[in-house]
């Protein structure tokens, strides 16, 4: 006799082994390009290096200031490296030299001097930009030009998901900080919050971290985003408080993830915060302490004292990660020449090159692949 409970639920069991017959016999790509290496088959390798060079000159893209809050110290950096690279004899005898191209407004000026610089300077490669939208500016220039660009900090994952062989980044992308940040909170468990700020590179770190929550089948009980503004780290604060979490992921520039911080503190919140690699940019305010946030890597003791006697103070992660894109560079033109093609060749053939950030091993796009743990900041340490 038939069982007519068993009949109720028939399509529902049809129904879900359909969907995995269907996943077993998905069809899969004939050719992945995610999966491999980007390369540049064009012409160029054979042509002679040019007589009439008297210094060897790099595009930079970023502000050459000092004292410039987000790019002051990646330029010092970038510098460093250039000076004692020339006190070693430069390349064949003659100076390292970088080439600034800035503007206030990266989007008008800036990318219209970069232009200016690849062209009528004659740069071998660029190193820059300060973050991920001015490293996208700088990747239509590039694109163009077919010239080697090595980002040093920007963890931007979109960077590379155009497909330009052009384009390196010594910074692990967002994809495995956000992945560090899944696996953390998947550990803990319990409930938690995302508050972002909606500039370029916090929504493109907010995009990862979407994806690794639902690889990691997670949910926030909420998402509030900041737009800035005196008012909004109270307003955030307030709204976080109502809803309980026992954790709080805070993704924003540094100067304004430090205010939120401070805001989700003072309003009583006792849980565990969790944040983007951007609060060790500079010196991180006292109020960070304990936050976690995904290391990007640890700035050696001899580094931090070079720099320091250099100019004055200790690096940030930027600047480590500027003096090694510097140097990754003048490896690449002292092995390839100058020959833009076979520069772009010696810098992928480079990896993976250990720098003072640690080993940078370039995957399939051109970013640096190292694996990436949460550590607890202690403002007054300067390891990043």
């Amino acid at each position: 006799m038939c069982d007519m409970r068993s009949l109720r639920f028939a399509p529902a069991l049809l129904a879900l082994a359909v969907a995995g017959l269907a996943q077993d016999t998905a069809p899969k790509p004939y050719h992945d390009a995610r999966k491999t290496p980007l390369s540049y088959n064009g012409p160029g390798r054979d042509d002679p290096e040019p007589k009439d060079v008297r210094e060897v000159r790099l595009g930079y893209f970023g502000p050459p200031d000092a004292s410039n809050a987000n790019g002051g110290q990646m330029w010092q950096g970038a510098n460093l490296a250039a000076e004692e690279a020339n006190r070693q004899g430069g390349y064949r005898g003659l100076p390292f030299r970088l080439i600034p191209a800035w503007d206030q407004n990266p989007w008008a000026g800036g990318v219209a001097r970069l232009a200016r610089v690849v062209y009528g300077d004659r740069v071998w490669a660029i190193i820059g930009g300060i973050d991920g939208a001015t490293t996208h500016l700088a990747e239509q220039v590039v694109a163009k030009a077919q010239l080697t660009l090595v980002n040093p900090a920007a963890t931007d994952r979109s960077i590379h998901t155009a497909s330009v062989p052009w384009m390196f980044s010594c910074a692990p992308g967002d994809h495995l900080l956000a992945a560090a940040i899944g696996g953390e909170l998947r550990r803990r468990g319990g409930r938690f919050a995302l508050v972002s700020a909606i500039d370029h590179d916090s929504r493109a770190f907010v995009s990862q971290l979407k994806l690794a929550f639902a690889r990691d089948r997670l949910s926030p009980v909420l998402h509030l985003e900041s737009p800035g503004g005196t008012e909004d780290p109270a307003r955030i604060a307030r709204e976080l408080a109502a809803a309980t979490p026992d954790a709080v992921v805070v993704v924003a520039a540094a100067r304004e993830s430090t205010a939120l911080i401070k805001a989700i503190r003072e309003a009583g919140f006792a849980g565990i915060l969790l944040s983007g690699p951007s609060i060790t940019r500079s010196d991180p305010d006292p109020s960070l302490d304990g936050v976690l946030y995904p290391a990007l890597g640890d700035i050696p003791w001899a580094f931090q004292a070079k720099f320091r006697a250099r100019w004055g103070r200790g690096p940030d992660y930027t600047a480590a990660y500027a003096y090694d894109a510097a140097n990754i560079v003048i490896a690449a033109i002292r092995n390839a020449g100058l020959n833009r093609p076979r520069i772009r060749e010696a810098v992928r053939a480079l990896s993976p090159a250990r720098g003072v950030t640690g080993v940078i091993e370039w995957d399939e796009q051109g970013q640096n692949r190292k694996a990436v743990s949460l550590r607890v900041l202690t403002p007054t340490a300067r390891s990043n």
